[in-house]
Protein backbone atom coordinates (compact mmCIF):
# COMPACT_ATOMS: atom_id res chain seq x y z
CA UNK A 1 0.00 0.00 0.00
CA UNK A 2 1.39 3.53 -0.74
CA UNK A 3 0.76 6.32 0.97
CA UNK A 4 0.44 10.35 0.62
CA UNK A 5 0.60 13.02 2.96
CA UNK A 6 -1.53 15.84 2.73
CA UNK A 7 0.84 18.57 3.81
CA UNK A 8 -2.21 21.34 2.70
CA UNK A 9 -5.42 21.42 2.05
CA UNK A 10 -8.58 23.69 2.14
CA UNK A 11 -12.54 22.92 2.45
CA UNK A 12 -13.00 23.19 -1.54
CA UNK A 13 -10.39 19.76 -2.03
CA UNK A 14 -12.26 16.56 -1.44
CA UNK A 15 -12.73 12.69 -2.41
CA UNK A 16 -14.48 12.20 -5.10
CA UNK A 17 -16.05 9.33 -7.33
CA UNK A 18 -18.75 8.57 -9.53
CA UNK A 19 -21.17 9.79 -7.57
CA UNK A 20 -24.25 8.01 -5.02
CA UNK A 21 -26.85 7.19 -7.06
CA UNK A 22 -30.59 5.22 -6.50
CA UNK A 23 -30.88 7.46 -2.94
CA UNK A 24 -32.61 10.49 -4.12
CA UNK A 25 -35.68 8.81 -3.00
CA UNK A 26 -34.20 9.30 0.38
CA UNK A 27 -33.65 12.63 0.38
CA UNK A 28 -30.04 12.17 -0.35
CA UNK A 29 -27.81 13.96 -3.14
CA UNK A 30 -25.43 12.12 -5.84
CA UNK A 31 -22.20 14.04 -5.26
CA UNK A 32 -19.28 13.22 -6.94
CA UNK A 33 -17.07 14.77 -9.33
CA UNK A 34 -18.34 17.99 -11.08
CA UNK A 35 -15.95 17.68 -14.21
CA UNK A 36 -16.78 13.86 -14.48
CA UNK A 37 -14.93 14.01 -17.74
CA UNK A 38 -11.74 15.45 -16.33
CA UNK A 39 -12.00 12.68 -13.46
CA UNK A 40 -12.62 10.06 -15.99
CA UNK A 41 -9.27 11.14 -17.87
CA UNK A 42 -7.36 10.88 -14.81
CA UNK A 43 -8.31 7.00 -13.87
CA UNK A 44 -8.25 6.59 -17.72
CA UNK A 45 -4.24 7.16 -17.32
CA UNK A 46 -3.96 4.56 -15.03
CA UNK A 47 -5.96 2.04 -15.91
CA UNK A 48 -9.04 2.72 -13.51
CA UNK A 49 -12.35 1.86 -13.15
CA UNK A 50 -13.55 5.54 -14.52
CA UNK A 51 -15.74 6.57 -11.58
CA UNK A 52 -12.54 5.31 -9.11
CA UNK A 53 -11.90 7.81 -6.12
CA UNK A 54 -9.77 10.91 -6.68
CA UNK A 55 -9.29 13.82 -5.13
CA UNK A 56 -10.99 17.05 -6.59
CA UNK A 57 -8.66 19.82 -6.01
CA UNK A 58 -10.99 23.05 -6.21
CA UNK A 59 -8.77 26.40 -6.85
CA UNK A 60 -5.39 25.59 -5.55
CA UNK A 61 -4.22 25.40 -1.98
CA UNK A 62 -3.65 21.21 -1.57
CA UNK A 63 -0.19 19.48 -1.52
CA UNK A 64 0.81 15.99 -0.74
CA UNK A 65 4.20 14.35 0.26
CA UNK A 66 4.83 11.09 -1.23
CA UNK A 67 5.60 8.46 1.83
CA UNK A 68 7.17 6.04 -0.98
CA UNK A 69 7.56 6.50 -4.99
CA UNK A 70 3.91 7.01 -5.95
CA UNK A 71 2.09 6.51 -9.60
CA UNK A 72 0.31 9.43 -9.66
CA UNK A 73 -2.48 11.01 -12.44
CA UNK A 74 -3.54 14.76 -13.26
CA UNK A 75 -6.21 15.92 -15.35
CA UNK A 76 -8.36 19.25 -15.26
CA UNK A 77 -7.66 22.26 -14.76
CA UNK A 78 -3.80 24.16 -14.41
CA UNK A 79 -3.60 25.03 -11.10
CA UNK A 80 -0.01 25.65 -11.03
CA UNK A 81 0.52 22.22 -9.89
CA UNK A 82 4.26 21.69 -9.08
CA UNK A 83 6.87 19.19 -7.74
CA UNK A 84 9.40 20.38 -5.92
CA UNK A 85 8.71 23.14 -7.87
CA UNK A 86 9.13 21.99 -11.23
CA UNK A 87 5.94 22.50 -12.92
CA UNK A 88 3.90 19.56 -13.69
CA UNK A 89 0.93 19.97 -16.42
CA UNK A 90 -2.23 18.00 -16.43
CA UNK A 91 -3.63 15.44 -18.63
CA UNK A 92 -0.44 12.73 -17.33
CA UNK A 93 0.55 10.48 -15.49
CA UNK A 94 3.57 10.48 -13.50
CA UNK A 95 6.12 9.52 -10.99
CA UNK A 96 6.10 11.09 -7.46
CA UNK A 97 9.22 10.32 -5.62
CA UNK A 98 9.40 9.65 -2.08
CA UNK A 99 9.83 13.02 0.10
CA UNK A 100 8.85 15.18 -2.77
CA UNK A 101 5.79 17.18 -2.43
CA UNK A 102 3.08 18.00 -5.15
CA UNK A 103 1.32 21.57 -4.81
CA UNK A 104 -1.57 22.88 -6.16
CA UNK A 105 -1.39 26.57 -5.89
CA UNK A 106 -3.98 28.72 -8.01
CA UNK A 107 -5.76 28.27 -11.24
CA UNK A 108 -4.15 29.01 -14.40
CA UNK A 109 -6.24 27.78 -16.54
CA UNK A 110 -9.85 26.17 -15.09
CA UNK A 111 -11.09 26.02 -11.67
CA UNK A 112 -10.80 22.05 -10.65
CA UNK A 113 -7.80 19.72 -10.87
CA UNK A 114 -8.75 15.48 -10.22
CA UNK A 115 -5.91 13.34 -8.72
CA UNK A 116 -5.94 10.14 -9.55
CA UNK A 117 -3.86 7.20 -7.73
CA UNK A 118 -3.87 3.14 -9.02
CA UNK A 119 -6.94 1.75 -8.50
CA UNK A 120 -8.38 4.89 -6.42
CA UNK A 121 -7.89 5.98 -3.49
CA UNK A 122 -8.81 4.12 -0.57
CA UNK A 123 -11.67 5.30 1.16
CA UNK A 124 -15.16 4.39 3.24
CA UNK A 125 -18.08 3.90 1.37
CA UNK A 126 -21.51 4.81 2.36
CA UNK A 127 -24.35 3.83 0.12
CA UNK A 128 -22.41 2.72 -2.28
CA UNK A 129 -20.20 5.84 -3.07
CA UNK A 130 -17.37 7.56 -1.00
CA UNK A 131 -18.64 11.06 -2.66
CA UNK A 132 -17.77 13.92 -0.02
CA UNK A 133 -21.19 15.97 0.14
CA UNK A 134 -20.58 18.04 3.28
CA UNK A 135 -24.26 19.06 3.70
CA UNK A 136 -25.42 16.14 4.27
CA UNK A 137 -21.93 14.28 6.12
CA UNK A 138 -21.08 11.90 3.79
CA UNK A 139 -18.43 10.42 2.18
CA UNK A 140 -15.02 11.26 2.57
CA UNK A 141 -11.92 9.71 4.08
CA UNK A 142 -14.44 7.99 6.92
CA UNK A 143 -17.32 8.59 5.40
CA UNK A 144 -19.04 11.39 7.68
CA UNK A 145 -18.41 14.09 4.82
CA UNK A 146 -15.68 15.69 5.89
CA UNK A 147 -13.25 17.93 3.79
CA UNK A 148 -9.71 16.72 3.55
CA UNK A 149 -7.06 18.39 6.06
CA UNK A 150 -4.09 18.62 6.88
CA UNK A 151 -1.84 15.82 8.19
CA UNK A 152 -4.42 13.21 6.96
CA UNK A 153 -2.70 10.41 5.11
CA UNK A 154 -4.16 9.41 1.50
CA UNK A 155 -3.56 5.31 0.36
CA UNK A 156 -4.25 3.57 -2.48
CA UNK A 157 -3.53 0.04 -3.03
CA UNK A 158 -3.38 -0.38 -6.70
CA UNK A 159 0.25 -1.18 -9.05
CA UNK A 160 1.74 1.57 -10.90
CA UNK A 161 0.89 1.13 -14.86
CA UNK A 162 3.49 2.91 -17.68
CA UNK A 163 3.39 6.60 -17.91
CA UNK A 164 0.42 8.21 -20.34
CA UNK A 165 -0.34 11.32 -21.47
CA UNK A 166 -4.49 12.10 -22.77
CA UNK A 167 -4.10 12.82 -26.55
CA UNK A 168 -3.97 16.34 -27.17
CA UNK A 169 -7.23 16.18 -29.73
CA UNK A 170 -8.97 14.07 -26.83
CA UNK A 171 -8.33 17.02 -23.87
CA UNK A 172 -11.26 19.24 -23.12
CA UNK A 173 -10.81 22.54 -23.92
CA UNK A 174 -11.22 24.48 -20.74
CA UNK A 175 -10.63 27.92 -22.47
CA UNK A 176 -13.52 27.43 -24.77
CA UNK A 177 -16.33 29.79 -25.21
CA UNK A 178 -18.78 28.15 -26.96
CA UNK A 179 -22.54 28.48 -25.70
CA UNK A 180 -23.75 25.93 -23.15
CA UNK A 181 -25.78 23.30 -24.59
CA UNK A 182 -29.55 23.22 -22.70
CA UNK A 183 -32.24 20.85 -22.83
CA UNK A 184 -35.18 22.81 -23.11
CA UNK A 185 -37.73 22.30 -20.00
CA UNK A 186 -41.34 21.91 -18.89
CA UNK A 187 -41.53 25.23 -17.86
CA UNK A 188 -39.86 27.24 -20.60
CA UNK A 189 -43.62 28.57 -22.34
CA UNK A 190 -44.38 29.94 -19.04
CA UNK A 191 -41.59 32.10 -19.11
CA UNK A 192 -42.22 35.76 -21.30
CA UNK A 193 -41.03 36.58 -24.64
CA UNK A 194 -38.31 38.90 -23.83
CA UNK A 195 -36.85 36.50 -21.12
CA UNK A 196 -36.23 33.79 -23.65
CA UNK A 197 -34.73 35.88 -25.99
CA UNK A 198 -32.44 37.17 -23.40
CA UNK A 199 -31.78 33.79 -21.88
CA UNK A 200 -30.25 32.37 -25.41
CA UNK A 201 -28.81 36.50 -26.60
CA UNK A 202 -26.74 38.06 -23.91
CA UNK A 203 -23.91 36.71 -21.70
CA UNK A 204 -24.29 35.64 -18.14
CA UNK A 205 -21.98 36.06 -15.46
CA UNK A 206 -20.94 33.53 -13.11
CA UNK A 207 -21.44 35.15 -9.61
CA UNK A 208 -19.24 34.63 -6.51
CA UNK A 209 -21.87 32.65 -5.20
CA UNK A 210 -21.11 29.54 -6.32
CA UNK A 211 -20.44 26.27 -5.05
CA UNK A 212 -20.74 22.38 -5.79
CA UNK A 213 -24.84 22.62 -5.02
CA UNK A 214 -25.12 25.38 -7.49
CA UNK A 215 -23.73 28.39 -10.02
CA UNK A 216 -25.92 31.21 -9.56
CA UNK A 217 -25.65 33.21 -12.98
CA UNK A 218 -26.02 37.31 -13.01
CA UNK A 219 -27.60 39.39 -16.41
CA UNK A 220 -30.69 40.39 -17.70
CA UNK A 221 -33.75 39.15 -15.01
CA UNK A 222 -35.71 36.32 -16.59
CA UNK A 223 -39.71 36.57 -15.93
CA UNK A 224 -42.17 33.67 -15.02
CA UNK A 225 -45.79 34.37 -15.74
CA UNK A 226 -47.01 30.85 -15.18
CA UNK A 227 -48.47 29.17 -12.01
CA UNK A 228 -47.25 28.31 -8.99
CA UNK A 229 -45.48 25.12 -8.85
CA UNK A 230 -45.55 22.26 -6.71
CA UNK A 231 -41.93 20.50 -5.86
CA UNK A 232 -40.71 18.29 -8.21
CA UNK A 233 -37.29 16.16 -8.78
CA UNK A 234 -34.21 17.74 -10.37
CA UNK A 235 -32.22 16.48 -12.25
CA UNK A 236 -28.16 17.18 -13.14
CA UNK A 237 -28.13 20.50 -14.70
CA UNK A 238 -31.29 22.01 -14.10
CA UNK A 239 -31.36 25.81 -14.66
CA UNK A 240 -34.01 27.05 -11.92
CA UNK A 241 -35.10 30.69 -11.85
CA UNK A 242 -36.06 32.30 -8.23
CA UNK A 243 -38.10 35.22 -7.90
CA UNK A 244 -35.32 37.52 -8.29
CA UNK A 245 -35.12 36.21 -12.04
CA UNK A 246 -31.70 35.23 -11.93
CA UNK A 247 -31.12 31.57 -12.55
CA UNK A 248 -28.93 29.52 -10.64
CA UNK A 249 -27.54 26.08 -12.63
CA UNK A 250 -27.78 23.30 -10.05
CA UNK A 251 -25.16 21.29 -9.83
CA UNK A 252 -23.77 17.49 -8.25
CA UNK A 253 -24.95 18.73 -3.95
CA UNK A 254 -28.15 20.03 -4.92
CA UNK A 255 -31.31 19.24 -2.99
CA UNK A 256 -33.35 16.54 -4.79
CA UNK A 257 -36.52 18.75 -4.89
CA UNK A 258 -37.59 22.36 -6.16
CA UNK A 259 -40.33 24.19 -6.40
CA UNK A 260 -38.56 26.47 -8.70
CA UNK A 261 -39.43 26.99 -12.87
CA UNK A 262 -37.01 25.66 -14.70
CA UNK A 263 -36.08 26.94 -18.49
CA UNK A 264 -33.96 23.64 -18.94
CA UNK A 265 -30.91 21.56 -17.74
CA UNK A 266 -27.74 21.53 -18.93
CA UNK A 267 -26.28 18.49 -20.70
CA UNK A 268 -23.86 16.31 -18.89
CA UNK A 269 -20.93 17.95 -21.35
CA UNK A 270 -21.87 21.27 -20.40
CA UNK A 271 -21.95 20.87 -16.87
CA UNK A 272 -18.60 19.64 -16.86
CA UNK A 273 -17.14 22.25 -18.67
CA UNK A 274 -19.24 25.07 -16.70
CA UNK A 275 -17.36 23.50 -13.37
CA UNK A 276 -14.35 24.56 -14.83
CA UNK A 277 -15.52 28.20 -14.70
CA UNK A 278 -13.95 30.82 -12.43
CA UNK A 279 -16.44 33.59 -10.86
CA UNK A 280 -16.49 36.57 -13.24
CA UNK A 281 -16.32 34.69 -16.66
CA UNK A 282 -19.11 34.84 -18.81
CA UNK A 283 -21.27 32.18 -20.77
CA UNK A 284 -23.80 31.89 -23.18
CA UNK A 285 -26.52 28.94 -23.62
CA UNK A 286 -28.09 27.60 -26.65
CA UNK A 287 -30.80 25.12 -27.24
CA UNK A 288 -30.65 21.00 -27.90
CA UNK A 289 -32.35 21.27 -30.95
CA UNK A 290 -30.57 17.67 -32.27
CA UNK A 291 -29.12 14.83 -30.85
CA UNK A 292 -25.61 15.67 -32.19
CA UNK A 293 -24.65 16.86 -28.05
CA UNK A 294 -26.01 13.36 -26.97
CA UNK A 295 -23.80 11.60 -29.83
CA UNK A 296 -20.82 13.29 -29.23
CA UNK A 297 -20.76 12.92 -25.18
CA UNK A 298 -21.23 8.91 -26.41
CA UNK A 299 -18.01 9.13 -28.24
CA UNK A 300 -16.00 10.96 -25.51
CA UNK A 301 -17.56 8.07 -23.35
CA UNK A 302 -16.42 5.39 -26.06
CA UNK A 303 -12.39 6.98 -26.82
CA UNK A 304 -12.28 6.74 -22.45
CA UNK A 305 -13.60 2.97 -22.75
CA UNK A 306 -11.79 2.25 -25.49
Amino acid sequence: MSQLLISASTALCQLQDGGRFGVRHLGISQGGALDWLSMAWANWLLANSLKAPVIEVALGGFAVQAQQDCCLALAGADLDARIDEQPLKPWRSFILRQGQQLRFNQPLLGARAYLAAPGGFNATQVLGSCATVLREGLGGLDGRGGPLTQRQTLSYSGAAVQLAEVPQTLRPDLASTAPLTLILGAQLGDFSGQSLFALFNQPWQIDSRADRMGVRLLGSPLHYQGPPMISEGIPLGAVQVPPDGQPIVLLNDRQTIGGYPRVGALTPLAVARLAQCLPSATVRFKPLLQDWAWQEQRALWQSLQG
